[in-house]
């Protein structure tokens, strides 16, 4: 059960997959925050913090791997308004990998019944070495990758592009 939680779980998070125009991978927060279970946005911010906590102690630029951005949503008036969200690179992504751990180890300590410190220690152990070889058989170790394109040049660029489409709307036609 566990292998197939964590591959049905990995492929709900590769469909959510976005590239620029220039073809740099990125995922959006609120796209992953469901996947990961979190039904409140400030919830997850709580996460994303600590996820650029970690990218900054392990010597990596936040910056190049968190972009805030604001998308507009439908209102149920028939309105758009902005809300915040973030990119992130598939760098940002594996600092999630350990949060993914603790969400099985979660769900099967409660499916399981598990009580004891030891119990769950070593099931959050096996998770963390399960998402690690998931990872390691799709040819990404995290340790080794190289950081990817600035993440705000992505994002100046992207806001380049919609305040174009927007002066020429006629242009996406084409």
């Amino acid at each position: 059960m566990k292998s197939e939680l964590i591959h049905a779980l990995t492929s709900d998070f590769e469909s959510y997959a976005q590239q620029t125009g220039k073809g740099v991978e990125f995922w959006l927060a609120r796209d992953l925050q469901h996947l990961l279970g979190y039904a409140k946005w400030d919830n997850f911010q709580h996460v994303i913090h600590k996820a650029k906590t970690a990218c900054e102690v392990s010597g990596h630029e936040v910056f190049d791997h968190f972009a805030d951005v604001g998308k507009m949503v439908e209102l149920g008036s028939g309105g758009q308004r902005e809300i915040d969200d973030v990119m992130l690179t598939r760098f940002a992504c594996l600092l999630k990998a350990n949060e993914f751990a603790s969400e099985i180890t979660i769900h099967n300590a409660r499916t399981h019944a598990m009580a004891s410190e030891n119990t769950i220690s070593n099931e959050h152990t096996t998770n963390n070495q399960a998402v690690r070889d998931t990872l390691i058989s799709r040819g990404i170790t995290p340790e080794n990758l190289p950081p990817a394109e600035d993440v705000k040049k992505v994002e100046r660029r992207l806001a380049s592009d919609e305040r174009k489409s927007l002066k020429k709307p006629d242009a996406l036609d084409s």
